[in-house]
C-alpha cells in the first residue's frame, strides 16, 4: 500500500507538472495492485519429493506450451517428501506441492496452506501411481525374487530413512503388508520388519539418494519405486528389478498451495491425458483411464493399497510415532537417527 501525504499549504504548479505528478501516482498504484494479486501470478514454485524431477523436465515445457501455461515460469525444489513438506510448513514458498505421501499434504491442510478439499476430484488428489519393487544387480546374482529372499545371510538391503523419505515408508508398509497377505499375524509381520532392518546397510535421506548409493555399488537389493527402476534402466544402469507377488500400490498426491490460477491450472494439467502420457513414458502408472501406455504395466496378483493395513493416519501413528512407533523403536535399537 502506498500513502501520499500532502501539506495543507497552497500548492501551485504548471499543468505539465501536474500531469506528470498524476501519472507517477497512477503508475505507482498500478504496480502496487499487480504486486498484491494473490491469484493471477504466472510464477509457480514447485516443491516436490525427489523422484519426479526428470518427469517435470518434460511436463513443465509441455504445460508452458498450452494456453493456460503461456507466459508461466517455474522454480523447482526436490528432496525427501517429509523434509519438503516440513520446509513448506516452516516458510519455504510453494504454489504446487507433489509429495510421496498423502500425510505430507495433510500437514499443509492443517497449517491452513492447502484447501481441505484438495483431494475431492476424480483422481482423489493423486497424480501418479507406482508399486514397490526390488531392484538388483544385472542378472540378479543373489536370486532375489520375493520378500523372504531379503533375509538371506548374504543379502544386503538399501532403503531410505523413513523419517525423512516418503518412499521409505511405502517400502516398509509394502514389506509389512506382504507378510499379512502371506497369512502371517501382525506380530510375525512386525518381527519380519525387525529382521529386515538388520539387513539394511544404507538409509539415505530420499529415494533418489538411495538409488544413487545403490548404483555406486552399495548393497545387493534396493527397495524402491518401479518408476525409478525403469528410469535407471533407460539410462543404461546395469540393474534388474522384480515386482513381488504381494506389493503395495504407491499413490502420490499433488495439490495447489494458495490461490494462484496458474498453479491451479498446472495441477489440473498434470492429470490430463497429455500429461499422464508423459508420466507413463517416465515409468509412472497413470491415474486416469484411457492412457495407451497403461497396458505395459503388469498388475501383481497380490497388489494391495495402504487402506488394507489401516490407512496412513493409523499407520503413521502405529509405525512412525516419534516416541512409540514400531519402526521408531526398531531404528533406535539399531542406532539409526529418527530425527525429522
Amino acid at each position: 500500500m502506498i500513502l501520499f501525504v500532502f501539506s495543507m499549504q497552497k500548492v501551485t504548479m504548471s499543468k505539465r507538472a501536474a500531469g506528470l505528478f498524476l501519472l507517477l501516482i497512477f503508475s505507482a498504484l498500478a504496480v502496487t495492485a499487480c504486486g498484491s494479486s494473490s491469484g493471477g501470478g504466472k510464477n509457480v514454485a514447485l516443491v516436490a519429493y525427489s523422484t519426479p524431477k526428470s518427469a517435470y523436465e518434460q511436463l513443465i515445457p509441455a504445460f508452458e506450451a498450452t494456453p493456460d501455461g503461456k507466459g508461466a515460469s517455474f522454480s523447482q525444489s526436490y528432496g525427501g517428501s517429509g523434509e519438503q513438506s516440513r520446509a513448506v510448513t516452516n516458510g519455504q514458498h510453494a504454489d504446487v506441492v507433489n509429495f510421496s505421501l498423502e500425510p505430507d499434504v495433510e500437514r499443509l491442510v492443517k497449517a491452513g496452506m492447502v484447501s481441505a478439499g484438495w483431494n475431492q476430484n476424480a483422481t482423489h488428489g493423486f497424480v501418479t501411481n507406482s508399486v514397490v519393487v526390488m531392484i538388483t544387480r544385472k542378472g540378479n546374482p543373489k536370486h532375489v525374487t520375493g520378500w523372504p529372499d531379503l533375509l538371506k545371510a548374504d543379502v544386503q538391503v538399501v532403503t531410505p530413512n523413513p523419517f525423512t523419505s516418503g518412499g521409505a515408508r511405502w517400502n516398509i508398509m509394502a514389506a509389512y503388508g506382504a507378510q499379512l497377505k502371506e497369512g502371517k499375524t501382525p506380530a510375525q509381520a512386525q518381527a519380519y520388519l525387525t529382521q529386515l532392518f538388520r539387513k539394511v546397510v544404507s538409509q539415505d535421506s530420499s529415494a533418489r539418494n538411495s538409488l544413487q548409493t545403490f548404483l555406486a555399488g552399495r548393497g545387493d537389493v534396493l527397495l524402491g519405486y518401479e518408476n525409478e527402476a525403469i528410469a535407471a534402466q533407460k539410462k543404461g544402469a546395469a540393474i534388474d528389478y522384480t515386482i513381488p507377488t504381494n506389493t503395495l500400490l504407491i499413490e502420490s498426491p499433488v495439490a495447489a498451495v494458495g490461490s494462484s490460477s496458474t498453479a491451479q491450472h498446472f495441477v489440473s494439467y498434470l492429470v490430463s491425458p497429455a500429461a499422464q502420457a508423459i508420466w507413463a513414458s517416465k515409468g509412472y502408472r497413470p491415474v486416469i483411464p484411457g492412457v495407451a501406455a497403461s497396458s505395459k504395466f503388469p498388475t501383481p496378483a497380490g497388489l494391495f493399497r495402504i487402506a488394507s493395513v489401516g490407512g496412513w493416519k493409523a499407520v503413521t501413528k502405529q509405525f512412525f510415532d516419534p516416541e512409540a512407533g514400531i519402526v521408531t523403536k526398531i531404528e533406535q535399537s539399531l542406532g539409526v537417527s529418527t530425527a525429522k
